[in-house]
């Protein structure tokens, strides 16, 4: 049973509930609900589920309108820090909200009521509880100004903000995950499996739905580091241009022998004309002819 009275915590939260079943239903954990079933017959993984809901939509809207100039990855950072399990931790622990939780008793005694991912689901599910029973504004001052008041943001490994990142840049795309199963017990455990639209990335199990989805998350991480990472050291080798045939040494043109000038054609001697016949001595035909004649 809880250590404080639930109008206390009403005080604290600042939210007065017209339905306390609702606050009560976000304070109680499965444990006490299944040793308890007449006192508690529902648990507050419901309102868990709903506050988680309620959580991003407040994260988004408030950083959308305080980094006007912010890109989405920048901001899906921010917002991994304003939702990680150490920081919801923290808020629970200002409110006290440990002390106010139904724990079966063997998680009352192992000291659940510190238990960072047990406060972490609390104070989603309070979240859930206020956003039905008094509205969007004051669940979203419900968080935010407890949240402005921390001395810094508490920061952790937070896988799942990590891949959400990496998914996004990768393949456009926002991770979700799924519940594969959950294995009875005196301790339940949990086993998540991460998706990129039909793909799995990654495999996880915990005690909590969250340490099963965080693990999940981290060997999704481990797996896209490992596959990227050939593809992104390995250095492009230059692309040979074309090859240059080398040019042929040069070679000695042939001298090309002048052609000897055709011989002469010899002229055509003159036959000596036969005396005519009867003795009678033919006409001088040259110069020469005629001068021995004259003589």
């Amino acid at each position: 049973m809880p250590r404080g009275r639930l109008e206390e915590l009403q005080e604290k939260i600042g939210v007065a509930f017209r339905n306390p079943a609702l606050l009560r239903e976000a304070l109680t954990h499965s444990s006490f609900a299944n040793e308890n079933p007449e006192i508690s017959p529902r648990d507050n993984e419901r309102l868990e589920y709903l506050g988680d809901a309620v959580l991003q939509l407040i994260t988004a809207e408030y950083l959308f309108k305080l980094h006007p100039g912010a890109r989405e990855g920048e901001m899906t950072q921010v917002r991994s820090i304003m939702v990680n399990t150490n920081t919801l931790a923290a808020l629970a622990e200002e409110l006290g909200l440990g002390d106010y939780l139904y724990l079966g008793k063997g998680i009352a005694r192992g000291g659940g009521r510190t238990l960072k991912s047990l406060l972490a689901n609390a104070f989603e599910a309070v979240l859930g509880a206020i956003f039905l029973d008094a509205g969007y504004d004051a669940a979203y001052h419900y968080y935010l100004d407890r949240f402005r008041a921390l001395p810094e943001p508490v920061q952790d490994e937070n896988y799942k903000g990590r891949l959400q990142q990496v998914v996004q840049e990768r393949y456009g795309l926002t991770p979700y995950y799924d519940s594969a199963g959950a294995r009875g017990g005196r301790q339940r455990e949990y086993t998540a499996v991460v998706y990129a639209g039909a793909e799995p990335l990654g495999t996880g199990h915990g005690p909590t739905k969250q340490a099963a989805e965080q693990e999940a998350a981290k060997n999704a991480l481990a797996g896209l580091e490992q596959a990227g990472q050939p593809r992104q050291r390995r250095r492009e080798r230059p692309q040979p241009g074309p090859r240059e045939e080398p040019a042929p040494p040069p070679s000695e043109s042939p001298q090309v022998e002048a052609e000897a000038p055709p011989p002469a054609e010899p002229k055509p001697r003159r036959r000596a004309r036969r005396p005519r016949k009867g003795g009678e001595e033919p006409e001088p035909t040259s110069d020469r002819e005629l001068a021995r004649a004259g003589a």
